[in-house]
């Protein structure tokens, strides 16, 4: 499974205006919701929401992966978002998050969600990946590096 089969340019968000991590997670679901006029906003913040207070899922470097299952849901959902002055995410290394991937799996596939999960942490591994990401001009240059990048691993 590569990132680019679930994420489309559509999906891509350059220019993230939230300053929370409330906000962020919602500018995120917009462009699925968009996608999926089946999906409701609200239940997907819900979803965000109560993974969050398990443990942030700011990890560190700068990258924040918001995910959770949904009940009802078919398909993997996949949006990114880049903020340039950083969000608060609660992040392990205390550091603000630049770079989000916000994952939204069935609630019955474990596989897939964790196999996503994995590919976005080993694409973020790369200092030089998470720099090109944040020189990106736009939300079609960034889906383009996501793309190019895919194809790496």
């Amino acid at each position: 499974m590569k990132l680019t089969d679930i994420l489309t340019a559509d999906q891509v968000v350059a220019d993230l205006s939230g300053r929370g991590k409330r906000a962020v997670m919602e500018e995120l679901c917009r462009p699925l919701v968009a996608g999926h006029p089946q999906l409701e906003i609200g239940k997907l913040m819900e979803v965000l929401v109560e993974r969050e207070k398990l443990g942030s899922t700011g990890i560190a470097d700068g990258i924040a992966i918001p995910h959770g299952k949904m009940v009802g849901l078919d398909t993997l959902l996949l949006s990114f978002g880049r903020s340039r002055a950083g969000v608060d995410f609660d992040s392990l290394d205390g550091k603000p998050a630049h770079l989000f991937f916000l994952v939204v799996a069935p609630d019955n596939s474990a596989g897939t969600h964790l196999k996503a999960l994995a590919r976005i942490s080993r694409l973020l591994k790369s200092n030089a990946v998470r720099q090109q990401l944040m020189e990106a001009t736009d939300a079609r240059e960034i889906y383009e590096i996501i793309e190019s990048q895919d194809e790496e691993f």
